[in-house]
């Protein structure tokens, strides 16, 4: 395992003992669970969003593995306060990175949310860390259509 290999394992334990953003979800503007049937992760999570459409609250709780609960917590620390443009830029960049099975290189942007290119690797594993990036899209929509 090469040094990157093990600073970013140790990124995503340390995001799974100690989740950012970890709280309850229920009282925000916009909800939505998601849940990986293959594996049983679960995620609700919740945003209230400010007068110009930046995140002002996000919160999420859920159960599953430490990829799927790490994901959550790296996203919600990169995302908190950020445009709805910019959350949805940075969400498609994920979903890239994972689904292109390492071809794609993470861009700067991602941050810490690099330590899951590895991830790309294995196929059942991309729903796990795209659980908590999915809901907050989906909340996001939610929240434009309102």
């Amino acid at each position: 395992m090469s040094d990157l290999e093990g600073l970013y394992r140790e990124l995503i334990m340390d995001h799974s003992r100690d989740p950012y953003g970890k709280g309850d979800p229920t009282g925000l503007a916009h909800t939505h669970h998601e849940l990986n049937p293959s594996c049983g992760d679960e995620i609700t999570l919740g945003v209230t969003l400010d007068d110009a459409g930046a995140i002002d609250t996000l919160a999420w709780d859920g159960q599953g593995c430490s990829i799927s609960m790490a994901s959550a917590s790296v996203m919600s620390e990169l995302l908190e306060h950020a445009d709805r443009e910019t959350a949805f830029a940075r969400i498609g960049e994920f979903r890239e990175m994972l689904r292109s099975r390492g071809a794609v290189e993470p861009t700067e942007a991602l941050g810490d949310a690099a330590a899951f290119q590895g991830v790309a690797k294995y196929v059942m594993r991309i729903k796990c860390a795209m659980l908590g990036w999915v809901a907050l899209e989906a909340c996001l929509k939610e929240s434009q259509a309102a």
